[in-house]
């Protein structure tokens, strides 16, 4: 496949390494200081966009790639309120899209595991449950995409709970998220039921940003003759 990178920080880096190793060509990289290159032939002709830049960038990214119909996979957060915007451009197949809060293959499979356990800790209402989530000190949101995406996991299958919040001091309808920004920590999850007597914890602890870049790419891979709007779910099955 010929590659645009959209984002070339340090995950853009390793994905250019790892798209190489598989195989691929990273026909243009776009940063901040060659926006230019969005009209390149190199871009224009690219069979797929990946894209890790900036919450405030993104959607401007994106409806530069619909403009010239190349397929992008989205590893950018912090945008999700215009999420609606993406689905309706991508009805019909008019425009391909892949969007994951986060990439890593063991975080969807922690994802399904999240599910699965509230489903059962339904059935036992003395647990309460709260979220914590640990990541390096140049991320920009917060809570993270995949913190947020771990609480609607819980509140689809929790009757107690009907949103998430930011607190260390939820209400009892809400799933407190606790956010820590910590030196180049890569990603670190924990899901936290708590009863009077004892307490059971399920953490994802990722070891580098190999694993987010890895699934990007494969990610892309995926999209090859696909039209329309793609999750880790439909790539995955779980």
């Amino acid at each position: 496949m010929k590659i645009a990178l959209i984002g070339y920080g340090k995950m853009g880096h390793i994905i250019e390494k790892i798209a190489l190793e598989r195989g691929h060509e990273v026909v243009v990289k776009i940063d901040k200081d060659n926006q230019e290159d969005f009209e390149s032939s190199e871009f224009k002709n690219s069979d797929v966009a990946i894209e890790f830049s900036m919450p405030t960038s993104a959607m401007d990214n994106y409806a530069k790639c619909f403009a010239a119909h190349i397929p992008v996979v989205a590893g950018t957060t912090g945008w999700l309120s215009k999420m609606d915007e993406i689905k309706e451009a991508c009805k019909d197949g008019a425009q391909t899209f892949f969007y994951a809060s986060n990439y890593s293959i063991g975080v969807n499979i922690f994802f399904a595991l999240n599910k699965y356990l509230a489903r059962i800790m339904n059935k036992f209402p003395q647990y309460d449950v709260r979220m914590e989530e640990t990541h390096h000190i140049h991320k920009l949101d917060s809570p993270s995409g995949t913190a947020i995406s771990l609480a609607e996991g819980l509140i689809e299958n929790l009757d107690s709970k009907t949103k998430w919040n930011e607190t260390q001091t939820p209400s009892l309808d809400e799933v407190g998220i606790t956010a820590f920004r910590r030196d180049e920590v890569p990603g670190i999850h924990t899901i936290i039921y708590e009863s009077g007597v004892d307490t059971i914890s399920m953490t994802h602890d990722a070891k580098s940003r190999e694993g987010f870049a890895l699934g990007a790419v494969v990610a892309a891979e995926f999209l090859h003759d696909k039209k329309g709007f793609y999750t880790m779910d439909d790539m995955m099955k779980l």
